[in-house]
């Protein structure tokens, strides 16, 4: 029997274990307190008691990165996509108030290319020390056949944890309460496959420059701006004990999606669509898709990538929180009280360009 009949399958074990060895300097440096062993075991462990919580509800969560990642393939750059991979989990989590704790990935391929890899999982350490979670594991799939030459595909599952009085549902959201949305870095990890359509029909390359944006030196780099981690920024103010009462990630479905899955059945948000600037890289897609604002709203974060509502009194104080910790807010409207028959959607006025 030949030694290497798996490796003729298309299979490197060998390749395999070298990523293993080559990424555990990126996966040590996210250790935190909790954290028991280390990578390459069959499980990982963690000390919820050890971490510091006394009563604590575990928020789990998984997602991905959608088709980001054929436009990582085509520019051939794979240092940020790991932490929108990140991102998307841990902001979820953070929704219910939650600490992210520990992260893993899965990442599977056709062929294993040990720099491609690393680099992915480098940048999915980087996301992790800065959400302040660890990866404690993750699983590396070679299948040949399955995926084309130079295809991948990645996901992310994360567990954070919160005392239990210190749950957010929404349930305390109120007539009047503010909300405040924080700024995005573009796309974020949502809406990919509109915006690979948009491109392609209207002739434009990755490597093209930008004619809307002088802080990104081609269209494909804007593209690929990571998703931005609010965990650090939305826990210090919890932490100093500034009231929240409901929050939103806007991803899949957009501003106007998104924002509704948190509130409760009697509330509904009103937003004010004039209260910030469409960025340029969504006025410019808005543009070349032809794209009306309802389509933008139900897409896109439009610029804003996080939702806090926060009661009225406080508000001042929370933002002056927020800004402190380096983010930019505005105030996108108020809650409202749901009239009988209103769908339980977002009320908006003005107008996103």
């Amino acid at each position: 029997m030949k030694n290497d009949a798996y490796k003729d399958a298309g299979v490197d074990i060998e390749a395999g274990n070298t990523l293993v060895e080559r990424i555990k300097p990126a996966v040590k440096n996210t250790h935190r307190s909790g954290v028991m062993g280390s990578i390459g075991g069959f499980g990982g462990l963690f000390d919820l008691k050890a971490a510091g919580f006394k009563d604590p509800i575990l928020v789990s969560g998984t997602d991905g990165v959608g088709t980001k990642v054929k436009i990582a393939i085509d520019m051939n750059r794979f240092d940020t996509i790991g932490i929108d991979l990140v991102a998307m989990c841990v902001n979820d989590l953070l929704v219910q108030g939650a600490e992210p704790l520990f992260f893993l990935d899965y990442f599977a391929t056709g062929h294993l290319e040990i720099d491609g890899a690393s680099s992915i999982i480098n940048g999915i350490a980087d996301g992790c020390r800065e959400a302040g979670c660890a990866l404690i594991g993750g699983e590396t799939a070679e299948m040949p056949g399955l995926y084309a030459k130079g295809d991948f595909d990645l996901a992310g599952f994360c567990v954070g944890a919160v005392e239990r009085d210190r749950v957010i549902t929404g349930s305390k959201c109120a007539e009047g309460d503010v909300i405040l949305g924080l700024s995005s870095s573009g796309f974020h990890s949502n809406g990919f496959s509109l915006v690979r359509k948009i491109i392609k029909d209207n002739g434009y390359a990755y490597d093209n420059a930008p004619s809307f944006d002088t802080t990104h030196k081609t269209l494909g780099e804007a593209c690929l701006a990571p998703t931005r981690i609010y965990v650090r920024p939305v826990l210090n103010a919890i932490k100093q004990g500034l009231p929240i009462h409901a929050m939103s990630h806007i991803t899949g479905g957009g501003l106007l999606e998104n924002i509704a899955r948190s509130l409760p059945d009697h509330l509904i948000a009103s937003i004010d669509l004039d209260s910030w600037e469409l960025p340029p890289l969504f006025q410019w897609i808005m543009e070349q898709g032809k794209l009306d604002t309802p389509n933008m709203l139900r897409t896109f974060n439009c610029g804003i990538g996080f939702m806090c509502v926060v009661p009225q009194e406080t508000c001042d104080e929370i933002i002056k929180a927020f800004e402190a910790s380096g983010e930019t807010v505005t105030r996108l409207g108020t809650m409202q009280k749901r009239k009988a028959g209103e769908e339980r959607s977002i009320l908006t006025t003005g107008s996103l360009i």
